[in-house]
């Protein structure tokens, strides 16, 4: 008579197997603590039916800004690197303003005391008279080839690996994660999907006029000059508002340009959470906040505490900075 293993020792066994799967770590770059427990906790209790705080999965929207929360952003903004380099292989006749003839010759103090305005200048020189599929080949062309100065590495090599790994985890629990940022729309349209997972459509930037051009062989839309929209500050909730019409129920930043969307965010009823990465570990990245003109944090130091959002401590909270290089 052939032997059969008894109900109870089954079950058991399927028990033991399954163990190991549900205490996954979802976050194994993070270290230990009370920010990798807050983020846990809340993904838990918002997905899991029947508890207080369940949010249904139509309703799980989580927003992220770019420089600075998802990649490095020093020492400048990795698109105005590109655009520094642009620049610099610009024909003289191009060069038409002082301005210009700094950002030709690598003058970043130059650059950035321009501001907006002298940004919009700039990107006259290289976002504008062009069509949205060359330049995003001419994007694709200079992440392939272009490294940054202090690590050597790829500039889509410079992605958090922690926040990777925050984004998969709420994909997996069934958010839809948006990236809502400061950055060009097209720019990072280029290299989202593969770095992030990010779908096209689920990014919200800044955009300059497009013009759409039909000579009656093949519509083409066309990059022109100015800023038809600068996603900062509170044109975040008013761009979240217009194009997702959810208000998130997580929202993630690292500058006082995202406190906005964080207020928006964290001000809504239910449950939220509102995630502030600060830039403390000066041996693997920089550490800057309140003086810094590149992603400074001021206002959200001050405002964290009272309005319950995490400061993720850069230093502390995170094991591994990047993914390993390929």
């Amino acid at each position: 008579m052939k032997a059969t293993t008894p109900p109870l020792m089954l079950t058991s066994a399927c028990l033991g197997l399954l163990a190991p799967l549900a205490m996954a770590d979802p976050l194994p770059s993070w270290n230990q603590g009370d920010n990798k427990s807050t983020i846990i906790d809340f993904v838990e209790s918002t997905t899991t039916p029947g508890n207080d705080d369940f949010v249904p999965r139509e309703a799980r929207i989580a927003v992220f800004d770019n420089d600075g929360t998802l990649w490095s952003e020093q020492p400048i903004y990795f698109q105005l690197q590109y655009t520094l380099d642009r620049t610099a292989d610009a024909p003289d006749e191009a060069l038409d303003t002082p301005l210009k003839r700094a950002a030709a010759e690598g003058d970043i103090e130059t650059v950035l005391a321009g501001g907006s305005q002298g940004l919009d200048e700039l990107l006259s020189v290289t976002h504008s008279d062009i069509s949205i599929v060359d330049y995003q080949a001419d994007v694709r062309d200079w992440l392939e080839n272009a490294r940054h100065p202090a690590t050597g590495r790829a500039y889509t090599n410079m992605v958090y690996q922690p926040m990777l790994e925050l984004l998969s985890y709420l994909r997996d629990e069934g958010y839809q994660t948006y990236i809502v940022s400061g950055g060009g729309l097209h720019f990072m349209r280029t290299f989202a999907s593969d770095s992030y997972g990010i779908a096209p459509q689920n990014i919200i930037g800044s955009t300059a006029e497009v013009e759409w051009t039909d000579d009656g062989d093949t519509p083409v839309m066309m990059k022109r000059s100015g800023t038809l929209w600068y996603d900062d500050g509170p044109a975040k909730p008013i761009a979240i508002e217009r194009h997702i019409g959810v208000r998130p129920v997580i929202a993630v930043g690292n500058s006082d340009g995202d406190v906005p969307m964080l207020t928006w965010t964290t001000a809504g009823d239910g449950p939220h959470l509102g995630l502030l990465v600060h830039h403390t570990d000066g041996e693997r990245e920089v550490a800057y906040d309140r003086d810094s003109a590149i992603g400074g944090l001021d206002q959200g130091l001050d405002m964290a505490d009272a309005q319950g959002w995490q400061l993720i401590d850069m230093a502390n909270d995170w094991l591994t900075l990047y993914p390993e290089a390929p």
